[in-house]
């Protein structure tokens, strides 16, 4: 069932739809649509898999500059993107695959779901993810973060009502998102190149097992994964990405009207905002954010 295709009846005006109503479409196309794709691929997902590392392998990667050229071979490195000729070509399947489905979608859900129950959803999604962010706070030895995550888990589950509403935030908790691939950035792992990930977007070696490693520990996942409940593991994978899409509209249009390069912009935003994430917040020189240097451990850094 395509997005595409969905006549919405209304009566009068468009005060008449309930919360309820618009949330249950929503959920409802997602569910369907990625039931199906699931079902599509999945015959075929040992051969994408193969075929995708074939493709980083015997594809080619940009020419390196004469090493005479100093200056040259300084920018080469520093923007730290070897594959970049397949990373466009998965950038461009991306934008193709943004464009024709996961944009629409996010406008659709803007508007039919009020902004108000757009920002609870966004804000239970992000509860749902206070257990990986705790596991990550603790390997990191990050123990103030740890425990105002475990406030903040408390608090918004219960009082705010099952995360809908953050109400630690309001009593001066702010959140904090903390993944694998920052622990390992914090533990001294280095990045290695730049990856532009199908459907998943930018990315590094680390990132990427970081990604594997937070889907593989997220207790949810788990128990979703061990009591057979395929549907509604989609349903938040789908609904999560949905909801991100939606509150990036405005930036990534205006990112994309303004750049020369998009890809380049989105690779430089991708790494600037990944420094900001692993600092915490810290400002950190341009060096600190090339992706060739190692990034300091969040103890090391003051404030």
């Amino acid at each position: 069932m395509s997005l595409f295709y969905i006549k919405i009846t209304q009566k009068n005006t468009p005060h008449v739809w309930s919360f309820r109503v618009g949330v249950n479409r929503i959920v409802t196309v997602i569910q369907q649509y990625l039931a199906m794709t699931n079902t599509m691929l999945k015959p075929f997902s040992s051969a994408i898999v193969l075929i995708l590392c074939a493709l980083l392998i015997v594809s080619g990667c940009a020419n390196m500059p004469d090493p005479a050229d100093r200056e040259a071979v300084a920018d080469y490195m520093q923007v730290n993107d070897p594959l970049e000729p397949t990373n466009r070509n998965v950038f461009s399947i991306n934008q193709g695959i943004d464009k024709g489905l996961l944009k629409p979608a996010a406008e659709f859900y803007r508007d039919m779901v009020p902004a108000t129950a757009r920002l609870g959803i966004s804000n239970a999604l992000n509860n749902l993810r206070t257990p990986v962010i705790l596991l990550n706070n603790l390997l990191q030895g990050d123990l103030d973060r740890s425990v105002a995550t475990l406030a903040r888990f408390l608090v918004n589950s219960t009082v705010g009502m099952l995360g809908i509403a953050d109400v630690a935030a309001e009593l001066g908790v702010p959140p904090h998102s903390e993944d694998f691939g920052q622990t390992l950035a914090v533990w001294g792992i280095p990045s290695g190149p730049y990856l532009m990930l199908p459907f998943f977007g930018p990315s590094n070696p680390r990132d990427t097992v970081g990604l594997v490693v937070d889907v593989l520990t997220d207790p949810l996942n788990m128990w979703m994964s061990n009591t057979d409940r395929t549907e509604l593991a989609l349903s938040r994978a789908g609904v999560n990405v949905i909801s991100q899409r939606e509150l990036n509209l405005e930036l990534l249009n205006e990112v994309e009207k303004s750049s020369l390069d998009f890809y380049a912009a989105i690779r430089s935003l991708y790494r600037q905002r990944r420094a900001h994430e692993i600092s915490n917040g810290v400002v950190l020189d341009q060096a600190d954010v090339d992706e060739n240097i190692d990034f300091p451990k969040v103890s090391d850094i003051d404030g």
